[in-house]
């Protein structure tokens, strides 16, 4: 049976894979397009719309998924007692 600290380490893996793929493309969907095209000020749609925030967010994502790879390889690399 895993011991509780390898299956939190998997869990936080798999956070930190997925929110990472999620950071990494969402900013560049029509989906993110238009749920922010809509909001109520023009000042904050414009920030929330420009490329320089897109490439933030973009770049969050990747240090998720560098992250999620290396507590990957300490995962896998572990052996069970």
């Amino acid at each position: 049976m895993p011991r509780p600290d390898r299956i939190t380490l998997f869990l936080f893996v798999v956070y930190c894979l997925e929110i990472g793929l999620f950071l990494v493309f969402a900013p560049w969907t029509v989906l993110w397009d238009r749920t922010l095209g809509q909001l109520p000020s023009q000042l904050l749609r414009m920030v929330a719309l420009h490329p320089a925030l897109r490439a933030g967010i973009t770049g969050f994502g990747l240090v998720h998924l560098i992250w999620g790879v290396h507590d990957l390889t300490l995962l896998l690399s572990r052996r069970e007692p």
